[in-house]
């Protein structure tokens, strides 16, 4: 068995990739928009001829794929968060300051008993995140 992550966005799909593979070092594996599948195939009007109907990318080891849906019914990710642990203070608040750039802080960055650095955030893109550099537990 495998479980991997989907995630919806509301039209910002390929944007989203690229700056996760720029920024983190994903590494897109497919982006397929509805033009360039069969017609008929996907029920989506010409406004959304370039959006994403499905794209996957893998980041830290993870295989993450997407999509763009109509908004509504899109909405931001709620109760469900991409957890990324780093291997240092420094690469924990460069991401931070990279993912929270016009996000969403629910937790700012701080030293907690089980971390160095940790922090709960939403990006621009609608994605929430954990960041996390883990103190060593004995």
């Amino acid at each position: 068995m495998k479980v991997d992550i989907y995630l919806n966005y509301g039209g910002n799909c390929r944007e989203a990739f690229e700056f996760y593979a720029e920024h983190l070092g994903a590494k897109i594996t497919s982006i397929v928009t509805h033009a360039q599948v069969p017609q008929g195939s996907a029920n989506a009007g010409p406004e959304w001829s370039e959006k994403i109907l499905h794209a996957g990318m893998v980041i830290g080891g993870a295989v993450v794929m997407a999509a763009d849906i109509p908004s509504p019914p899109f909405e931001p990710m709620r109760s469900a968060y991409l957890s990324m642990s780093v291997e240092s203070i420094g690469e924990a608040e460069r991401v931070y300051a990279l993912l929270s750039e016009g996000g969403k802080v629910f937790m700012k960055m701080e030293e907690t008993f089980f971390a160095h650095r940790f922090a709960m955030l939403r990006d621009r893109f609608g994605t929430s995140w954990m960041i996390l550099n883990e103190k060593p537990m004995h």
